[in-house]
């Protein structure tokens, strides 16, 4: 099916996009198996959904570059698909098709900044020229491991690329003891940042399909962050775009890790 799509590689060179978005997907063992599908099926029905659609044949090119992965620790990538190129419900209906061609797997960890810095080496070797330029990363902890969130973080708001958050606070799998109750006011306070940037808190798992449709109407579309209060889940909160105050402990992951790594160290 991949061979099916228009591939950024095959594409007219440095064309221009409204938007490059790369789609960054938690699969971290603290989700369950059933968790990872549901998730799985949400990116694949918003991204044929007709509103989907019209919004990028709306925008002032008619077309974005979009290009999705799957993260946990640090170093656990796995690519869902290159950089393709979305014009029309065609091109939307192959993507939508490709991510159900694969399957998730759970992965240990959670390096948030890991995966934004990997979020920056796709943008970096981008065939297309975005005009905006936005990394969409979901996930249902704090970072544990690799680099500080703050510190990728700041690498990216000073390319000038946003950062939206889509947290998950619900979860029943094996890692949840490594979770924290108000993830939203993590990703608020250290995830998210850039121009307009929001997050989208899900709070149940029947809520994921319409909060992932309507947040990539918002990312395609450049719309203020106030409208994903349409969303079904919790309104989300005014964009954050300097750096975190002293107020919230951005190294909370850690800290957990530290206290517990001993539930996975050798007898």
């Amino acid at each position: 099916m991949v061979a099916a799509l228009v591939l950024a590689s095959e594409a007219r060179g440095q064309e221009p996009v409204d938007v490059a978005l790369v789609l960054a997907v938690d699969v971290s063992r603290s989700m369950a198996p059933s968790e990872l599908s549901i998730q799985r099926e949400g990116y694949a029905a918003a991204l044929n959904h007709p509103d989907v659609v019209r919004a990028i044949r709306q925008g002032a090119y008619g077309r974005i570059a979009v290009t999705m992965f799957e993260w946990a620790g640090n170093g656990s990538i796995r690519a869902v698909f290159d950089w393709t190129l979305v014009e029309n419900a065609t091109d939307a209906e192959a993507l939508s098709a490709a991510v159900l061609d694969t399957s998730p797997v759970g992965l240990h960890r959670t390096s948030i900044s890991g995966a934004i810095l990997h979020a920056l080496k796709l943008l970096d070797e981008a065939p297309f020229d975005g005009f905006r330029k936005v990394i969409d990363i979901s996930g249902d902890g704090p970072n544990n491991q690799g680099r500080p969130v703050l510190e990728a973080r700041e690498m990216a708001l000073n390319r000038h690329i946003v950062i939206n958050g889509l947290p998950l606070m619900t979860s029943d799998g094996f890692d949840g003891g490594f979770n924290i109750p108000d993830l939203d006011v993590y990703y608020a306070e250290c995830v998210i940042g850039g121009p307009g940037s929001f997050l989208v808190p899900v709070t149940s798992w029947d809520q994921f399909p319409e909060a992932i449709r309507r947040k990539l109407i918002l990312e395609i579309g450049g719309l203020p962050a106030i409208e994903a209060e349409v969303v079904p889940a919790q309104a989300a909160p005014a964009p954050r775009v300097r750096a975190s105050t002293n107020s919230y402990n951005c190294l909370i992951g850690e800290k957990i890790w530290q206290q517990r790594q001993w539930m996975f160290d050798d007898p």
